[in-house]
């Protein structure tokens, strides 16, 4: 069976790139030997969000007295009703990604890829377990990334998870260690001190959320504290067991404090991902492997003519927003047309926790160091009225200018739908609009989005309502 391009693999990379391809014209298989959609679809960003959303409704209900909505008896949240919901939402968008490709008739073969050698993929059939040969011109490598496990927490899916357990947990737990503050950990961390566990969130390096600006971090920080939980910075994990007496988990921990031992009912680890690169054939096939990634150019090409890496695969971050803008660009580029590289620093981060965090382009301590002079403005949400009436004045919108030229170089925003509005940010950064074309923009109100206007007036000492 010979196609165009063979995609292996079919979450927020490999689904888009083979569509992609479908539209430029190309026959495409894709092999998929898991969910159509892939982790993020599956198990990561889309039934987290839907537990989030879950966990929201539950807290609105719980403070609508303030909103003047009286309410008989205390709400109670069902977490396995929850977690239905969560994986019915996951269920119906995986059956949209099959509807996509076949309306753009993509044949989905259903097994394990692996590279064969003379741009052969020879697939695994998950049916009956033979094999079958694909060949292509151009082979797109798209098999995403795993949850890392580490030798002193060994993950045993009972009181030691994962993202991917944490997902699909029976109970709310009484009380759980989160071992890592990034996107996954401090979104399991928002989620479960929202629904009364108490929560621990334990951080290897100075910062809650290292990679956001440090204002955000001390900002995520009040507000964890806000919701009860007790966020541990500076601090190592050495070990991580189960007390034989009362099944607890004991954690072992040196800090501020010197060492000392944590209890909880379950830890979860969120240190980070492993990328599924075994089983791929990339030794047999030549494919150059760094430090656990594929090494690629700005349009996914390997080292090796016709095979390509995208997504998690390579060293870029990992996001599904930056692995789908890797799909297009690679099959584009293979297609001869003429796509332009991603500028990383016009790549939007964003965390679901209460209050959400959205960011992107350069933290403020990160352009200092690259020798900017700057024009910092920031914007309260205590100041906004639309924050104000909706209840959600934990936040602010920071944005960081050059000097000299008037661009933006970062923007940071903590609090309610900040995701929804980093977009506007995104975009002034990529077009180098410049903080007065921002000023001399109508911002609608009353909205949340004014924030941004008066971030930017702020920076040039013209903020109204500051």
């Amino acid at each position: 069976m010979r196609y165009d391009i063979i995609v292996i693999g079919s979450g927020p990379g490999g689904y888009v790139a083979a569509i992609r391809a479908a539209q430029l014209g190309k026959k495409v298989a894709i092999v998929e030997k898991a969910e159509l959609g892939g982790v993020c679809l599956n198990w990561g960003c889309i039934p987290t969000k839907a537990l989030l959303r879950s966990a929201q409704v539950f807290a609105d209900i719980r403070n609508a007295a303030s909103f003047g909505v009286e309410i008989e008896g205390m709400p109670k949240p069902d977490l396995a009703k929850m977690v239905a919901r969560s994986r019915s939402v996951a269920e119906t968008m995986s059956r949209g990604v099959a509807f996509l490709l076949n309306k753009h008739k993509i044949e989905v073969i259903a097994g394990e890829g692996r590279l064969a050698g003379n741009r052969k993929v020879k697939v695994t059939l998950n049916a009956d377990g033979s094999t079958s040969e694909l060949e292509a011109d151009h082979i797109i490598l798209a098999t995403g990334a795993r949850p890392r496990e580490m030798p002193f927490m060994p993950v045993d899916g009972k009181r030691i998870i994962n993202s991917r357990q944490a997902l699909l947990l029976n109970h709310i737990p009484e009380s759980i260690v989160v071992v890592g503050s990034g996107a996954i950990g401090s979104e399991f961390a928002s989620l479960y001190a929202t629904l009364g566990s108490r929560v621990t969130i334990i951080e290897y390096l100075p910062n809650l959320m290292p990679l956001e600006d440090e204002e955000v971090s001390k900002q995520m920080e009040r507000s964890f504290r806000k919701m009860r939980a007790s966020v541990l910075t500076n601090t190592t994990v050495k070990a991580v067991r189960i007390d034989q007496g009362n099944g607890k988990c004991l954690i072992d921990i040196e800090g501020k404090k010197g060492t000392e031992t944590l209890e909880a009912e379950m830890v979860l680890s969120a240190v980070g991902i492993k990328t599924n690169i075994e089983n791929l054939g990339l030794e047999e096939a030549g494919v150059e492997v760094e430090r656990d990634k594929i090494p690629v150019d700005a349009f996914g090409c390997t080292n090796v003519a016709g095979i390509y890496a995208i997504g998690d695969l390579t060293a870029t971050p990992a996001l599904a927003h930056v692995a789908s803008a890797e799909a297009i660009r690679c099959v584009e580029k293979i297609c001869g047309l003429n796509p332009q590289p991603i500028d990383p620093t016009t790549i939007p981060s964003c965390v679901y926790t209460t209050p959400e965090v959205a960011s992107v382009g350069l933290t403020e301590k990160q352009a200092r160091e690259q020798g900017y002079t700057l024009r910092i403005g920031k914007f309260p949400y205590t100041a906004s009225g639309k924050a104000t009436a909706a209840g959600e004045r934990d936040g602010f919108v920071k944005l960081i200018f050059e000097e000299e030229t008037d661009r933006l170089l970062g923007a940071h925003l903590v609090g309610h739908n900040v995701t929804e509005m980093i977009a506007e940010p995104t975009l002034v950064r990529a077009l180098g609009v410049t903080a007065h074309d921002l000023i001399q923009t109508i911002h609608p109100h009353p909205t949340m989005s004014e924030a941004v206007l008066e971030a930017a007036e702020a920076a040039h000492n013209e903020a109204i309502h500051i």
